[in-house]
């Protein structure tokens, strides 16, 4: 398998998630900035809206998954072992599934238009609110002392969210959410995530180095 990353984006969710499950893929790295890919190919032939992550399957047809929520998912159906999500089919992965698609439209896409600076000033105001009520919401899931955002299991949901805790760039304020705060510590502290962030920079390092040689 290939796993096209770019650094400092969900795609660390990807990572994450294969890291768990002790796969490998290899990483392909792409420059969002200069359009360029650590291997030298083509971003665009790979995923034509040009965003990762892209997972490239072994299979005869070399298929490519996109989508945060998609890959993640499908890496950890493909090992039910690991728990790190529902059973498809049943009621609790819809009521995970609707998580994801929580994550992904109230926190990640919200956050875009921010670090981008597209928005007036009204809008960035109003993005930013939208933004801490949804942190606000994963905050008082886990005041009961709960360890991650469905309970004591780690998910892929929890990998999505640590790989879009953007609120510094995106100039949203969220310090004063103790329990987020000590949860995206535990995250970063697992051995997948400091793996995931190690091998993302080293993919960024040679990345650099060959576009400087």
């Amino acid at each position: 398998m290939k796993l096209y990353i770019a650094q400092a984006t969900c795609s660390l969710a990807a990572q994450l998630v294969a890291n768990e499950l002790a796969l490998s893929p290899e990483l392909v790295h792409f420059d969002v900035h200069n359009r360029t890919t650590s291997n030298g190919q083509s971003f665009t032939e790979v995923n034509p809206l040009a965003y990762v992550p892209v997972l490239e399957l072994d299979n005869d047809a070399s298929d490519r998954l996109t989508e945060t929520i998609v890959v993640t998912s499908y890496l950890a159906d493909q090992h039910p072992e690991s728990g790190l999500i529902p059973a498809a089919g049943t009621l609790e992965r819809a009521k995970f599934d609707q998580l994801l698609v929580y994550l992904a439209t109230e926190i990640a896409q919200k956050h875009i238009p921010l670090m981008r600076k597209l928005l007036t000033d009204e809008g960035t105001e109003w993005t930013r609110n939208k933004l801490v009520k949804a942190y606000t919401e994963l905050d008082r899931r886990l005041a009961d002392g709960r360890k991650y955002i469905t309970g004591e299991k780690f998910t892929v949901a929890d990998a999505y969210v640590w790989a879009t805790m953007w609120h510094e760039r995106s100039g949203v304020k969220i310090d004063h959410l103790k329990n987020l705060m000590a949860y995206v510590a535990r995250v970063e502290a697992r051995p997948s995530a400091r793996k995931a962030l190690k091998d993302e920079a080293e993919m960024v390092h040679l990345h650099q180095s060959r576009v400087a040689a």
